[in-house]
């Protein structure tokens, strides 16, 4: 598979980049896209949430009335969890979210996951490039000539590079990412991949 290599000004240079079909042309997992963007968010939480549990809450633990003769329910103390500012019962406690997933899974997921926005027309390659200096105006202009102003961006680079990055870090909802470091969720996230040759050559060797 081919497809046109332009410059920053959007323009056709007239030469194809070769997209390696063992990643950008196979059958798409939907599955393994699905478990991959799933355990990626999962990576993200905190799990920090904690809610007082009866034995927590600030409160006497005194017998609020005797068991029998009151003509009323059995109760407890004041933290009993049918009270008002009593304890909640079976509330969240902190708990790590992550799970394991097979590194050939993650490798499928990220194939399928780039074969599915070539087919929606959504990847372009463009030549290698940087900025003289960090300015956001310099990656305004450069997303909106390769018709990529107002979507989600996602710019892969072939290795580190400040002056892009800090030119794209306002943006709304532009990325920059190393080619090592693609991933299914960015690559789903977006709707616009800018990919440069540098990043090519690594990412047909996924």
């Amino acid at each position: 598979m081919e497809l046109a290599i332009y410059n920053i000004k959007g323009e056709d240079t007239g030469r194809k980049a070769q997209l390696n079909d063992e990643v950008f042309a196979i059958d798409a997992n939907e599955n393994a896209v699905y478990l991959d963007v799933k355990q990626y968010l999962a990576n993200q939480r905190q799990g920090t949430h904690k809610s007082k549990e009866r034995s927590e809450v600030s409160g006497s633990t005194r017998k609020l009335h005797k068991q029998k003769g009151g003509g009323g329910s059995r109760i407890g103390d004041i933290n009993s969890p049918v009270l008002v500012g009593g304890g909640r019962v079976f509330g969240p406690r902190p708990r790590d979210y992550r799970f394991k997933l097979n590194k050939k899974v993650k490798q499928l997921a990220r194939k399928s996951a780039l074969t599915y926005k070539v087919q929606d027309d959504q990847i372009k390659v463009v030549e290698n490039f940087t900025f003289e200096a960090p300015k956001t105006k310099d990656f305004v202009n450069f997303a909106k000539n390769l018709q990529a102003e107002g979507k989600k961006v996602l710019l892969v680079l072939a290795g580190q590079d400040k002056n892009v990055y800090l030119s794209a870090r306002n943006v709304p909802n532009a990325q920059i990412i190393s080619a090592s470091d693609i991933n299914t969720y960015a690559i789903m996230h977006s709707n616009a991949i800018i990919l440069t040759e540098g990043s090519l050559d690594v990412i047909n060797k996924l």
